[in-house]
Order: structure tokens, then sequence, then C-alpha cells
């Protein structure tokens, strides 16, 4: 059996399971699923749980067998765990193996229920649903990132509550009509959860500011982060297809985000040089932190190197264009980036260089 073919029918397993207890302990056990889905959110630092007193231990035979009360009450986390377990998820999921490895099927029943509660939980409770989308592969990249119009998709952003946003008091106070439904722009309708799109296809700032734009990538980042949570504690949750549909749309939206972040940025720190050397304020040196969102960790960092080292050396143009293009040889040769990273981030030194070349050549 292939793994794939084996965390599908783990997944099956589990939810067959579930399916077979009553209502009173299905119940209680997505109690106890949402608060350890809270604890690992949050992060808490330690986390209490129960086991139910009785559960149906296979999907074959419907009896109930109980729970001894003194495997019932658990505790995970505390000082000790956070020095051997590197965590609380990975306490949880150690402490869960513990109890499913254990010779009572009471137990190890309970806590495989409660792992897979707890980690369907996570994809879908704790995360919103978005919208059907397609994403293309950029050339030479591995990851859909580029939104496809699908002309037949019918955008009613008025009807559909995730198209549209809703704002108060835009009508005269004396009329009770609630709130009026704004739609979202055409630019962010083309990905998965619009209230997240901060740029457009052009890197246009869709919101306010710099640091909202930042807000939403933080968003999208604990979202994806929620996601790997659930694989962390119950690795057949790959299989699920709300898991599936909301990783597809949310990664690919995260990455497509963060590179318009970073090149959006570049070009303030375009400008910002422009000023800067209006104003004769780079004449003592240049050093730049340039932006870039690596594919890997999906994090943003930076790529930092002089322009002008230290000292009283008069700025001009010619030096920013030379430093870039020692900035892409490096970067091309660059192992610790993957291919679509250093694709993005020489896309930026090339940004950087043609800003400056054009006005060297004026």
């Amino acid at each position: 059996m292939s793994p794939v073919g084996y965390l599908a029918q783990e997944y099956e397993r589990w939810q067959s399971l579930f399916e077979a207890q009553s209502a009173l302990v299905r119940r209680f056990i997505e109690t106890q699923a949402r608060s350890l889905a809270d604890a690992l959110l949050l992060p808490a630092s330690q986390v209490r749980f129960s086991l139910p007193d009785r559960i149906v231990a296979s999907p074959g035979d419907p009896k109930e067998t109980p729970v001894p009360a003194e495997q019932r009450e658990q505790m995970v986390g505390g000082f000790m765990d956070r020095l051997t377990r590197g965590g609380l998820t990975a306490a949880l999921r150690q402490r869960l193996d513990e109890l499913e490895a254990s010779a009572m099927a009471s137990v190890a029943a309970s806590a495989g229920l409660l792992r897979f509660s707890t980690a369907t939980g996570l994809v879908n409770n704790m995360l919103p649903s978005g919208r059907s989308v397609r994403y293309a592969v950029a050339e030479g990249e591995d990851v859909p990132t580029l939104p496809v119009d699908d002309d037949q998709r019918q955008y009613a952003a008025i009807t559909v509550s995730m198209d549209a946003i809703a704002e108060a008091g835009r009508h005269r106070p004396d009329e009770d009509r609630g709130e009026l439904l704004v739609p979202y722009v055409p630019a962010a309708r083309r990905f998965f959860l619009p209230q997240w799109v901060a740029f457009d296809e052009q890197n246009r700032l869709l919101v306010r500011s710099t640091a909202e734009a930042e807000a939403h990538v933080a968003s999208m980042q604990r979202y994806v982060h929620t996601l790997h949570t659930a694989i962390s504690l119950a690795s057949y949750i790959v299989t699920d297809a709300a898991y599936q549909q909301k990783r597809y749309g949310m990664l690919g939206q995260l990455i497509n985000q963060g590179r318009a972040l970073a090149r959006f940025e570049t070009r303030e720190i375009i400008a910002k040089i422009y000023r800067r050397a209006a104003a004769n304020d780079l004449n003592r040196g240049l050093s730049l932190s340039l932006p870039y969102f690596d594919d890997q960790s999906l994090e943003m960092e930076t790529h930092d190197f002089d322009v002008i080292p230290a000292g009283r050396v008069m700025f001009i143009p010619a030096f920013v264009v030379l430093a870039a293009r020692k900035e892409l040889a490096k970067v091309e040769q660059d192992t610790r980036l993957n291919h679509s990273t250093r694709k993005h981030l020489v896309t930026e030194l090339y940004m950087l260089s043609a800003a400056f070349e054009r006005t060297r050549q004026h």
C-alpha cells in the first residue's frame, strides 16, 4: 500500500470509529478537542483534558467499554515538557502516542479519537473557508500561485458573503437598513480569502498602509501554521478534503501576496534612495536590506549587502547598479534558497539595478 493510501485508510478508520460513538460521547470528545485546539494555537504552556468515561472501542462492536477512572484525567505541558518535548504540540502528540499504545482498548481508542477530533477541528472549525479558486504555476516553479480567471464564474459579490465586507454607518442615522455590503475589488476576489488580499497583480497596494498589508500576510501565515499544527498532530489529516482545499487556496495566496509585499517594499526602498540622494544624504555610505519572501519557510526575509562602504564617498547611481549586479551573481548560486525563491529575489535585484541604470544613462 502506498503512503497516501495508508494515510487515507487511517483517516477513514478513525472517522468510522468516531461516527460509531453515541451523540453524548461525540459531544464530549469534541468539547475536549476544542480546548486542546485553543491551547495549541494560543499557544499555552500546558493543558488539561479528559477521556470519556465509556466508549465504543471498535466500529464493528457497538458495545461501550468503560475507561478506567485513573486514566481519564490527563495533563500535558509544564516546565519539563517544554525542556524535553519541544513545545505543547510535541508534548501532546507524545502523550496521545503513549495512550494509544495502552493495552486497554478503551484508553487507546479514546486517545485516538481525541487526536482525530482535535486535528479535524483545527482544519474545519478554526479556519474560515474560502472561495473555489484555481492557480497556475509560474514558469520554472513548483507551487501554483497565479490566480486563474474562470470565465464561467460569476462574481456576485453583494450576495456572496465571502466576496463582500459589511460596513456600518454608510446611510442616514434615521434609516434602519442594517449593514451595507461592499464588494471586494476584482483583484481580491480572484483569491481564496479576499479579505486578506493587499496587492493586485501589478503589486499596487489595495489597503490603506504597508502595516495593514503586513498584518494580512501575518494572518495568512497563522492560517498555514494552523494547518501545519494539524498535520503534526495527525499526519492522516492530509487526506481530508477540507484540508486539501484550504492548503491549496491559502498557500498560493500567501506566496503570491508575500512576494507582492516584498516587491512593493523594494520599490519603496528605491524611492527612499532617490530622496536621500537628492538631499545629499548618502555620501557617508549605503547599506541595503532587500526584503524577499522565502516560499519554503513562508517568512519574509532580507538580503543584506553594502552599496557604498562607510566613509566619505560621493553617491552616484552607478554604485547601486554595480552592487545589485554583484548580488545577482551571488544569489543565482545560493543553494540555501530554492529555485523559486532565488528567482523572486533575482527579480527584485533586477528592479533595483534597472531603476538606477536609467538614472545613470540620464
